[in-house]
């Protein structure tokens, strides 16, 4: 099999093709990514050179891009990872996120449409249903996004579900909740205070530090997109849960304490607009495929913790690239 995987230069997508190459050797992988500030080659420098895989450099978002990569390479799926995520840069400026996250969609879409691509998988996020107070959102309740990032996302699932409803297109949507492990990129809230902690830096915790989130480790959420991709209905949506529901406050903490730092390191910042007090997703539909989430978050998070103390090289570089930005905004993460 042959897939076009988009945006597989970031943190979900790199994973998710390493995990690929490494159980079917029979299938070949094409990396399109536009290599924005998130997206990093050096994720997949140990892949590089594998035969079964190749980079093409292009945008979702512009259709002469997306014929190019297509016309060259004759795929049998693809699996959307590419979009703008960050909560706190959509509040700044939105535009982007509506072009690739709603726009490149429908680019995408329409090549599925036009070469009958047996396969789409689209990658959204739990930030699609808002924030809930008690109990959980399944695949059929209501998308009431509160950020411009969510809003864009939830943009995307529309078209994906409108073309299939209107062209029968054959695809799938996964909706899965925080992801975090290697890779990711120095912005979100796990690998930013990692990073600010072993700098000495301060950790910016929003608020109270209790808003809620549901924290599933990277390979787990791969394993779940590979059940889904090859036994998922076509026209459903999966929602992908870690089951670990953990306040702000605690993750804080346990970096913290794994570090052997003290508490004086965090510093309480004003909350952000339209910041999701809770985010909580039911995942009974993905298990019925034979996935379950593995429920030993404090072990996966120490393994994280220490691998960016192992991999400082890979960590530095990015931060040294984005310092301006970093300072400027000071408390930015998911």
């Amino acid at each position: 099999m042959k897939i076009l995987i988009t945006g597989g230069a970031g943190f979900i997508g790199s994973n998710f093709i390493r995990y690929m190459l490494g159980k079917y050797s029979e299938y070949e992988i094409i990396n399109f990514d536009k290599l924005t500030y998130a997206g990093n080659l050096d994720n997949l420098a140990d892949i590089s050179t594998d035969r079964r895989y190749s980079f093409v450099k292009g945008d979702i978002s512009v259709a002469k891009d997306v014929d190019g990569v297509l016309s060259k390479h004759s795929v049998d799926a693809i699996i959307n990872f590419a979009a703008e995520t960050h909560v706190d840069r959509s509040i700044v400026s939105a535009g982007s996120f509506v072009n690739t996250d709603v726009y490149g969609t429908y680019i995408l879409l329409e090549a599925v449409k036009k070469l009958n691509i047996k396969r789409y998988l689209h990658i959204s996020t739990d930030e699609v249903y808002g924030s809930i107070d008690k109990g959980s959102f399944t695949e059929s309740s209501n998308l009431a996004p509160n950020s411009p990032y969510a809003a864009s996302k939830a943009g995307g699932d529309m078209m994906v579900r409108a073309y299939h409803k209107t062209y029968d297109l054959p695809v799938i949507i996964t909706r899965s909740s925080n992801n975090y492990g290697p890779y990711q990129y120095p912005e979100k809230v796990i690998p930013l205070f990692i990073t600010n902690a072993i700098e000495g830096k301060k950790l910016p915790l929003y608020g109270d530090g209790k808003n809620v989130r549901d924290w599933l480790y990277v390979d787990d959420n791969c394993s779940a997109l590979d059940q889904v991709f090859h036994k998922g209905v076509i026209g459903e949506v999966y929602n992908i849960a870690g089951e670990c529901e953990r306040q702000n406050i605690e993750i804080t903490h346990l970096i913290i304490k794994q570090l052997g730092l003290k508490e004086d390191i965090i510093h309480y910042v004003s909350d952000r607009p339209g910041h999701d007090r809770r985010y909580s997703i039911d995942c009974s539909k993905v298990k019925s495929l034979g996935w379950s989430p593995a429920k030993d978050f404090e072990t996966k998070l120490k393994n994280t913790v220490a691998w960016y103390v192992k991999n400082q090289n890979w960590w530095k570089k990015i931060k040294d690239k984005q310092r301006e930005y970093i300072e400027f905004s000071k408390n930015w993460y998911k």
